[in-house]
């Protein structure tokens, strides 16, 4: 029996630090899905990708082997520009043939061109959708928030296309159900992952040996407590909010590092220079993920501001370093988030959230590396994704054998 085909959308390059938990989902199911998949993956490249762009390429990645189609170039794929990256992806798509045994779509503008092409088509919901398009932040956001109405009326057009929804949000998923009921036995909730080989904590005395590494590096005291934020620089994110609650904190000790990129970079570095931070606060750019694991474990607080989330990934990676968690209410992470893991803000305000920061801070005892390790167990990416595409396996191997079967 031949070998099923498994093409994935979307317009990032898996070789690049670029930020987000979509570009990690995808990592981890070419990494973890079962050997049995060709897997395919149509997403970008960078400017000197000129001559490959709409061509195939044999490649490898975390020794798995796959093909690889930039379908455009894209310059920095962590900053928006004028016209939408997704809507030029769309548009590079149109005329082509992907047809494949599964297809993965990632947003919802590619799947425009899904009705021409044959297969069993997934779709991935990463964000509580209704509030990311009718606009928790009307400053900000993803370009649907201007066009609300128009979102849904094409949502509404596509929806009975795709085989399987799968929502990291337990929120978006219901409402899923409930605007769709024609389709809500195809919409499942499916908790994002992380991978226990890239995060995972130190003992006490190599994160305490690591951690004053680092602040030997950054040419900062050896007692430093560091705050960790890492994701796009993005109204979503509500930066700003998490400077202000930095600067609300006051305390000397505390060292805010902010890893990534966005449109909000240099509002956000005018507010450090505004409030006096500029010694107190380090931006970085994006990292590889081995990086980025590294300043989860000498973290003292992994910290998220959203005003919306899906289940955000960092989340459930600074927990599996064993780094406590302090987030707004926002997403799926204050639905798992326990007492002696973390802390759950329901103030969106500088004074609440410093006031939990502080708390993690004066009695990191109460938050222990083995609870946070505890939470995320049922997250590991090694059982969740090699599952669900083994479940998928099954049943396409099912179906070739019944077409078989007349002729055996």
């Amino acid at each position: 029996m031949r070998q099923p085909t498994l093409t994935i959308f979307y317009q990032f390059n898996p070789w690049n630090p670029s930020i987000g938990g979509i570009q990690t989902c995808i990592r981890s199911v070419i990494k973890y899905a079962p050997k049995e998949f060709q897997i395919r993956l149509v997403g970008t490249g960078g400017n000197d990708s000129a001559k490959q762009i709409g061509r195939w390429q044999d490649v490898e990645l975390y020794g798995r082997e796959f093909q690889f189609m930039p379908l455009i170039q894209v310059q920095n794929d962590n900053v928006r520009g004028v016209v939408p990256t997704t809507l030029k992806y769309t548009q590079a798509l149109l005329g082509r043939d992907f047809s494949s045994d599964f297809l993965q779509f990632h947003r919802i503008e590619p799947t425009l061109v899904s009705s021409r092409l044959s297969g069993t088509k997934i779709f991935y919901i990463h964000n509580d959708i209704e509030q990311a398009v009718k606009g928790a932040s009307k400053e900000g956001g993803i370009f649907w928030r201007h066009f609300p109405w128009a979102y849904f009326a094409l949502e509404r057009h596509l929806v009975s296309r795709f085989d399987r929804i799968l929502s990291c949000n337990t929120k978006a998923a219901d409402s899923y159900r409930h605007r769709y009921p024609d389709v809500a036995d195809r919409v499942s909730y499916l908790p994002n992952t992380v991978d226990s080989d890239l995060f995972y904590p130190l003992s006490l005395d190599e994160q305490q040996m690591k951690r004053q590494e680092l602040a030997t590096k950054l040419g900062l005291a050896k007692d430093t407590q560091f705050i960790l934020f890492a994701g796009r620089i993005h109204p979503q994110k509500q930066p700003l909010l998490l400077i202000r609650s930095f600067a609300a904190l006051n305390e000397p000790q505390a060292h805010l590092l902010i890893v990534g990129q966005g449109e909000l970079e240099e509002d956000v570095r005018a507010e450090i220079a505004q409030l006096g931070l500029s010694n107190r606060v380090t931006l970085m750019p994006p990292l590889q993920q081995s990086q980025l694991a590294d300043l989860y474990r000498v973290s003292n607080i992994f910290v998220l501001t959203s005003a919306y989330e899906g289940l955000c990934r960092g989340s459930i990676e600074a927990l599996a370093c064993g780094t406590p968690v302090v987030t707004t209410r926002a997403g799926e992470t204050p639905n798992f988030l326990t007492s002696d893991s973390g802390i759950v803000c329901d103030d969106q305000t500088p004074g609440a959230i410093a006031d939990a920061w502080r708390r993690v801070l004066k009695h990191p005892a109460d938050y222990p590396s083995q609870a946070c390790i505890r939470v995320v167990k049922p997250y590991a990416a090694h059982h969740i994704v090699h599952n669900i595409y083994s479940e998928l396996l099954e049943r396409w191997q099912s179906s070739q054998h019944q077409s078989l079967e007349p002729c055996l």
